[in-house]
């Protein structure tokens, strides 16, 4: 499945001016420590450059799972690099608005719900959303969902849906609105930066071979993407 690019151009901006950064990520192995992001320019600069370089990445992989685990042992988040999924039992949540347009489905058509959680060594990376069709899975499918962990794209994947994004977007900017027209950054205060619970969310349909949308799926990435040893975090001498 294929995902399609749609970011802001305020992001694009960002991610182009603060691509540079991205060189002084780079570090030997080591085992993760303590984060502390400290709330000074240059911390604020990095943070952009990584939200957009994680952003690209997993609009431009069809596989958010392999893309977290390659993110994972690249900044170190944890000892194992490996990223599981986890369903959360009992979640529900109702339909956001729009989504049975969306989905081109009648107002009495039953849709289910489905909350799953990518962990890396104990780190929750992402909480995906998922209202699905149904109907338009096959009776072995929707027992596979009821009764196991299963991730819902290796279960569907006999549909040979393609996925189509809809909207990605920062939660959270590092740096202020305007900083690309001259908005002066932030002062240094060396406290820690206020960095919120989720920071990048991408909302994308999946339809299948035959072109019927069977689910909307909901993905919000969380701050511990940014839980990288403090020692990265440094400016490169």
């Amino acid at each position: 499945m294929h995902r399609k690019r749609q970011v802001g151009v305020s992001i694009a901006r960002a991610g182009i001016v603060a691509l540079p950064l991205l060189c002084s990520l780079s570090a030997s192995a080591r085992e993760p420590v303590e984060t502390r992001w400290v709330d000074e320019p240059y911390s604020r600069m990095k943070a952009m450059a990584m939200l957009q370089s994680l952003n690209a990445d997993l609009l431009s992989h069809p596989s958010a799972t392999l893309t977290l685990e390659r993110w994972c042992g690249t900044h170190h988040l944890a000892h194992d690099a490996k990223v599981v999924a986890r369903v959360v039992k009992g979640a529900d949540k109702p339909l956001p608005d729009g989504a049975r347009e969306q989905l081109a489905i009648g107002a009495d058509e039953p849709v289910r719900y489905r909350q799953v959680q990518l962990v890396c060594g104990g780190l929750v990376l992402s909480e995906a959303d998922n209202w699905y069709v149904p109907a338009r899975l096959s009776e072995a499918m929707n027992r596979e969902l009821d009764e196991s962990d299963t991730p819902f794209g290796k279960v569907v994947q006999a549909l040979h849906f393609r996925r189509q994004t809809l909207t990605a977007e920062l939660l959270w900017s590092p740096l202020p609105a305007g900083w690309d027209a001259g908005t002066p950054l932030p002062p240094a205060t060396r406290h820690p930066l206020d960095i919120p619970a989720h920071v990048l969310q991408h909302r994308a349909l999946l339809v299948s071979g035959d072109n019927h949308p069977f689910s909307l799926v909901v993905e919000s990435y969380t701050a511990n993407v940014l839980a990288m040893p403090s020692a990265l975090l440094a400016p490169t001498p």
